[in-house]
């Protein structure tokens, strides 16, 4: 028997994101699903060493990656469209869910354990180390969404800049410190060029000055 998990989500290299803005760089659904996992990774490690987390970086990435599988059947709904109303939000989650459960039925019997969970991780125990991981990553979903547009708006493209204050209001609202650490310590270089970001590289410490 064959099994089609892996070549679906394969596809989501095809489900283009900002659909209803005009971007300088077109984004997909595999590429947000690798930088929310960067992220998520980021932000449990930056728990760990400067808060006195033990969160589990690993497995914040690997549930990030998985994060977004579904649209590989829905498609990636704006976000002004699928908030406009609870009904239409409502009905957009249980398109999810359903979504959810067709990719699971392709996994292979001896690993649906391991890739379920993955899929739907709001189904998750409370108190479970994933519910308390799913957090990390809705955090991480709305930073890369807010550096996409901090990209955008520094390349001239002011499409962007209402929703860029739309997504930092949201982070401020997360009251997370491991995201004021990344906003504080992180993010500015994302507003920067390649050749601001390579001159910054001669003051690191170790340096020679020389060359």
């Amino acid at each position: 028997m064959n099994y089609h998990f892996s070549a679906y989500l394969y596809r989501l290299q095809y489900i283009q994101r900002w659909s209803l803005m005009r971007s300088t760089a077109p984004e997909n659904v595999a590429q947000h699903s690798f930088q929310v996992a960067l992220l998520a990774h980021m932000l449990c490690s930056v728990g760990n060493a400067h808060f006195e987390r033990s969160l589990n970086a690993d497995r914040a990435a690997v549930m990030a990656l998985f994060h977004d599988a579904s649209e590989v059947f829905t498609g990636d709904i704006a976000t002004p469209v699928k908030h406009n109303n609870p009904r239409l939000l409502s009905s957009f989650r249980d398109m999810e869910r359903v979504a959810a459960e067709r990719l699971a039925a392709m996994i292979p019997p001896e690993l649906s354990a391991v890739y379920t969970p993955l899929l739907q991780p709001q189904d998750s125990p409370p108190g479970s180390e994933d519910a308390g991981l799913l957090r990390y990553v809705k955090a991480a979903d709305v930073l890369d969404a807010y550096l996409k547009c901090v990209w955008e708006v520094a390349a001239g493209n002011r499409e962007f800049a209402a929703a860029k204050e739309q997504t930092a209001t949201k982070l401020r609202i997360l009251e997370l410190p491991e995201m004021d650490y990344f906003l504080a310590h992180m993010a500015p270089g994302f507003e920067m060029s390649l050749d601001e970001l390579s001159a910054g590289m001669s003051s690191e410490p170790g340096a020679d000055s020389a060359d």
